[in-house]
Parts: C-alpha cells; structure tokens; sequence
C-alpha cells in the first residue's frame, strides 16, 4: 500500500497543536483554494467515531462524490487518524501525529496509506498524479496551520471573544468565521429570515429588527454583509440596494449597539477603497477624503451610518477592503475561465490601478483590528504593491500559463457594463496603508506573486511568511 508522508514544525506544545485541530475551524481553513471541497458535515470533535462527511468536486462539470471520514484512535495532545468510510479511494487512513521537538515546539508529521481503485490499472494511470497532489496540498496545509496559529500566537494573552459577524457565508466570512474559531473564539452568525437559525442571532435590517439583548452579551461585532458591486449593470434599482444593503444594516447595528448598556469592544464595518474614486498615479491612504462616483457616495454613506456607535464611544474600524484575490469567489475568481480559454488580457489601457488583498492577509487584518485597540478609524485593507491591471493580467497569465494577448477594449466594457464598468473596470486607486504601517502588521502575501502561488498551490518549497508577534509563548 502506497505511503505518502510530510512534516514540519511548528512553534507550540503538541497540546496546543492537537487542540487547534479540534476546534471546528479547523478542517475549513485546511481546504486548499484550488481543491473543490465542501463540508456536509463537520466532526463535532476529535474523538473515536466522530464523522466528517465531505462534498468532492469530479471535475469541471456538475457531478460531486461524497467522502465519508471517521475520527479513530483519537489521543488528546499526541495524536487522531481519519479513516475512509466511503469514498474514491479503495482505502485511506491518514495519521496526524505530534510530538515534542524542543522545549518551544513540536512536530506535526502527517502519514498517509492509500489504496487507489481500479488495482493496478488504478496505480499506472493516477499514481503520480495523486503523489503530486498530495505533496502539494499538504506544503500547503502545513504553511496555513504554521501562519494561523503565529496570528493567534500574537494575542494569546487576550481572552477569547464571543463575536457577532454578518456576511458569514459570504466570501470573506466563509474564512474569517473557521478561522475565529480556531483561535478559541465564538463566532455568532448575524441570520436574517429565512437562514439556518441554530446559534446565530436573528436580523432583518430591511424591517429594522435585530435580537438587541443577544447582541449585547457579545464582545465584538463584526459587518461584512452588503450587495455585489460588480455582479452587472448599475441600473437604478440595482444601485438602491447596493447602497441601501449597506447603509440600512450598518445603521440598525450601530444604532442598536449605541443604546445597549452593555457596549462591545468594537465595531468593525466593512467599507471599500472605491471610497476614493478614480485617481490615476496619485497614491492615496487614509487621510485622504473621498472622491468622485458611485462607489465613493456609497462609501461615505457606509461609514457614515456608523457614527452613532462611535458618538457612543465604541471604538469603529472602517476596513476599506481593495480587490480580494481568491480563487474562492470575487474578481479573480471571474478571470479564471477567459484565461484559461487564452481569452484574457488588458482591460482598456491596463493603465488603471488595482489595489488588491489576498484573503488570507484580509482576515489577519480584521484579527488584527479586533484585537488591537489602537486600530480604529478607516483602515485600507491592501497590500503594500499595488499593481496595474496590466500587470495583474500578465502576473496571472503566468501563474496558469497562458497567453495574455486579448485586450479588451475600453468602449467594450462601457458598452456591456455601463457605469459599472466605467468605475470598477476601467477606473481604479493607487492605494496604500498607513495605519498599517504603523502598527508594523505583517502580510502573508505582500506580493501580487506570493498572493498568486498560495492560491493556485505553485509554493511548495515556500515557508510561511514570518509575522510581527506583540508577545511570546504558546496559544493561551
């Protein structure tokens, strides 16, 4: 039987290691971007028995396979194996083992026996297929366990927190949520009508009710809820609910949280850098006002519906979050088939900025505000290396190996998308951080590259990125 093995270190107890794979968090954070994985159901813990049932991706069409997994010979602080039940390999057991190192770290040694189907003809044809696979999706694996939990790491001395988030199953939620959790936090989904109720807290900002005395038990709250921007034309009632998603939502939590007597710690609000307009070469940060367009009249609304919380005394954190690069969902994720299809290229000239985040550096940032008291304000969510569309093009026409000859022309995009595409297409901010700056915040991918090779799985021999810690020791 075919054994596949990789290890690498990391800087906590086995203890620690053990429990950040128990917390629920945990198997979403692990899910390559490149894989298409989805959790029907998710082990209630690490002990023997505990079944995890997954949703596998086929190929490019819309057939799926579900994965059934049991938790067996499950040891607290040393070690749990995942045995197939039911799956596409004729047998899998995969042994996550951790074991003392030193006296500041262990080793998490992940060990794998695999039986593909099909016998021989199954090991001739996929053989090295899955090897490669399996070697590229646990370099990935053990970079994310090693950059979560040196985030956690930095505030370990802080007590967990019970935090109220909107958008949870959105783009960014999906990843903040698991990893919040993995950290020892509660995560409280803001559910509107008509969503999964369990242990969330029932809203409904178009009718202006929200459970106030559950919001008031949490510490935290965190908005990420609104409209799609770029999801097509802006015709009027398109633009009413792009702005009123936010306005309306974000003044009902601020108006609620200011009238509580018991005030969170923070408010964190998603905003957006179309707070600036369109700029040209001019950098920008965040002592700069608003500028011209839609997006920036939505923005200034956003935000500004936040002022009752603030007037409360309640500290604020505008997160005006640039283009999100993901393979998961968003922009990047649009631009994935034309490029494969050799179709992609400039977009008009390609001049316009883009000021851009990996996902990962996006929930690390909003970790970082909601636990950092001196972050509060507006805040840009972007790495420190805009880039012109140009060359994001060129950056991802590289990475899937592509040509980028396809240029689309200016009067193409106006003509399909209207002001849409005026806007977000073709105008564009050159975007920088100070706030970030000034805390010393570390990016994960400070590069367009670096965003790009965690996202399409190029970095096997890449280490995790080192972070700024604000205190030594393992997770509290």
């Amino acid at each position: 039987m075919p054994r596949f093995a990789a290890s690498t270190y990391l800087p906590v107890s086995p203890g620690e290691a053990f429990a950040w794979h128990a917390r629920p968090g945990a198997l979403a954070r692990l899910i390559p971007p490149w894989q298409d994985v989805r959790i029907v159901q998710n082990a209630s813990g690490l002990f023997d028995d505990a079944r995890t049932v997954l949703s596998i991706g086929t190929g490019p069409g819309p057939l799926r396979r579900r994965w059934v997994a049991l938790h067996r010979d499950c040891r607290p602080g040393a070690q749990f194996r995942d045995v197939q039940e039911r799956g596409p390999f004729a047998a899998w057991d995969h042994l996550h083992r951790f074991d003392a190192e030193d006296d500041d770290g262990c080793r998490l040694s992940d060990i794998i026996d695999y039986r593909l189907p099909y016998g021989w003809l199954g090991r001739r044809l996929l053989g090295r297929t899955i090897e490669r696979d399996l070697a590229r999706a646990f370099a990935w694996r053990h970079r994310r366990t090693l950059a979560d939990l040196g985030r956690h790491r930095s505030f370990r001395d802080q007590r967990p927190l019970l935090i109220a988030l909107s958008g949870s199953r959105g783009l960014v939620g999906s990843q903040l949520a698991p990893f919040l959790t993995g950290g020892g936090h509660t995560v409280l989904p803001l559910v509107r009508p008509g969503g999964k109720r369990g242990a969330g807290i029932p809203w409904d900002p178009q009718a202006g009710t929200l459970d106030a005395e559950a919001l008031s038990a949490c510490d935290a709250i965190i908005h990420l809820g609104g409209a799609g921007v770029a999801d097509g034309r802006w015709t009027r009632a398109r633009k009413h609910l792009i702005l009123e998603s936010r306005v309306r939502s974000t003044r009902l939590l601020a108006e609620t949280l200011a009238r509580s007597a018991h005030k969170p710690r923070v408010l964190i609000v998603a905003s957006a850098v179309g707070w600036y307009g369109d700029r040209g070469d001019t950098i920008v940060d965040e002592t700069n006002p608003s500028g011209d367009g839609f997006l920036a009249e939505v923005c200034r609304a956003w935000e500004d519906a936040c002022e009752p919380a603030r007037a409360a005394g309640i500290r604020v954190v505008n997160v005006r979050i640039g283009m999100v690069v993901t393979r998961r969902g968003g922009a990047l994720a649009r631009m994935l088939t034309p490029f494969r299809l050799g179709l992609g290229g400039p977009i008009g000239s390609g001049d316009q900025w883009i000021s851009w985040i990996s996902l990962d550096d996006l929930v690390y940032l909003i970790h970082h505000a909601l636990l950092s008291q001196t972050v509060q304000g507006p805040v840009n969510a972007v790495a420190p290396t805009p880039v012109r569309q140009r060359d994001f093009a060129r950056e991802l026409s590289g990475v899937m190996r592509r040509p980028c000859a396809v240029r689309t022309p200016a009067w193409a995009v106006r003509a399909a998308f209207g002001q849409m595409g005026t806007e977000v297409l073709l105008g564009g901010a050159r975007v920088v951080s100070r706030t970030l700056e000034d805390e010393v915040f570390a990016f994960s991918a400070p590069t367009l590259h670096d965003a790009f090779e965690d996202e399409f799985g190029t970095a096997v021999a890449r280490p995790a990125k080192p972070h700024t810690s604000t205190s030594s020791g393992p997770i509290g």
